[in-house]
């Protein structure tokens, strides 16, 4: 296993870590702790989580996730091998009106109050990376093109008040640094000249999606991480599975997107066209479909930590092995080729 220096941390982490957010839903809490045994057996000591999770979100499941992690922590007893990434919940609609109402603001009473619960779930004491999960503001994420200026933007919270407000759980002791989710390259930038001009902690990562489908990070963020040193924790690098091929021409029982078709972010027929030229492509070469989307992922220079989730065993082994992947020059062209007539067809 690969291991990569965590932004301007001493915390080295695993380049493959272990996404969680169908424990709960998809995976029984004895599915959840095999899988993270599993995983740190074969080297992966980088797990994420979120509070919003199991998912889909709901009442019902909120925060479960955490709670299935914070059994294994308690079972397990070594809690400094893992490096233990969660994220708060932003404002929404009525899909986030179970948490806080779904307005929340990302002030320091609010962040406050998530921590705490996040930690009581997690029946741990400190939480190693603590993100905010999508942007407070009206911008673009979650597959969402065409910047729009909300009506309402003097309600939220300064930049400067959310990092005063994390700055405290962090002297706090309760988290040892921050990153970002779903983020534009301007507001990755703002926290950034913000934390540097006001001596407020520096984001260390940037979780938005990256995948065969979806290169857009490469436009304006990983300028970011090279020369700001906060990598990208690329998530959905399969693209909700649907890069493995098994969704061509037909609907498997019981897979995520059978159970939710609304998931359709990489579903659309630009989608649906690439995907069926990547998995050609792979089978090529004799290669798994889904261990050379990953092992793409995993060959970015801007990359920190590929994250991957599984609903089974069998496909938890398949994701990590593809950290021993290594493409050719050949491959990369022909991906490039695809990419080049296909470009990013799922945002």
């Amino acid at each position: 296993m690969q291991y990569n220096t965590l932004g301007n941390t001493d915390l080295s982490v695993s380049r493959v870590c272990l996404g969680t957010m169908t424990f709960g839903e998809q995976n029984t809490q004895a599915e959840g702790h095999q899988q993270l045994d599993y995983a740190v057996s074969q080297g992966i000591n980088f797990i994420d989580t979120a509070e919003l999770y199991a998912i889909p979100p709901c009442a019902e499941t909120y925060g479960v996730t955490e709670e299935i992690i914070g059994h294994w922590l308690q079972k397990r007893g070594r809690r400094d091998d893992i490096i233990l990434a969660s994220k708060m919940a932003g404002p929404g609609g009525d899909w986030v009106s179970h948490i806080r109402g779904g307005g929340t603001r990302f002030n320091g009473t609010t962040i406050e109050t998530a921590v705490d619960a996040s930690l009581k779930r997690l029946k741990t004491d400190y939480i190693d990376l603590y993100q905010l999960h999508w942007p407070e503001r009206n911008t673009n994420y979650f597959g969402r093109l065409g910047y729009q200026q909300a009506a309402d933007e003097q309600n939220l919270t300064p930049i400067i008040d959310t990092l005063r407000g994390l700055k405290k759980q962090v002297q706090a002791g309760k988290i040892r640094h921050i990153g970002l989710s779903n983020e534009t390259p301007w507001g990755i930038m703002q926290f950034i000249t913000l934390a540097k001009s006001m001596d407020l902690p520096l984001v260390v990562s940037v979780q938005n999606p990256y995948s065969l489908l979806n290169r857009t990070y490469e436009i304006g963020c990983a300028e970011i991480s090279h020369r700001e040193n906060v990598g990208l924790l690329a998530y959905s690098p399969l693209g909700f599975g649907v890069l493995t091929g098994k969704y061509l021409d037909q609907q498997p029982e019981n897979a995520r997107l059978t159970r939710w078709p609304n998931y359709s972010r990489y579903s659309n027929p630009q989608a649906i066209e690439a995907t069926r030229r990547y998995v050609e492509l792979a089978r090529r070469f004799q290669l798994d479909p889904a261990q050379m989307a990953l092992a793409f992922v995993n060959s970015r220079p801007f990359l920190t930590a590929n994250i991957i989730g599984a609903t089974s065993m069998e496909q938890l082994r398949n994701n990590i092995a593809s950290e021993k992947l290594i493409l050719t020059k050949e491959i990369l062209s022909e991906i490039e080729l695809i990419h080049q007539s296909i470009p990013n067809p799922a945002p």
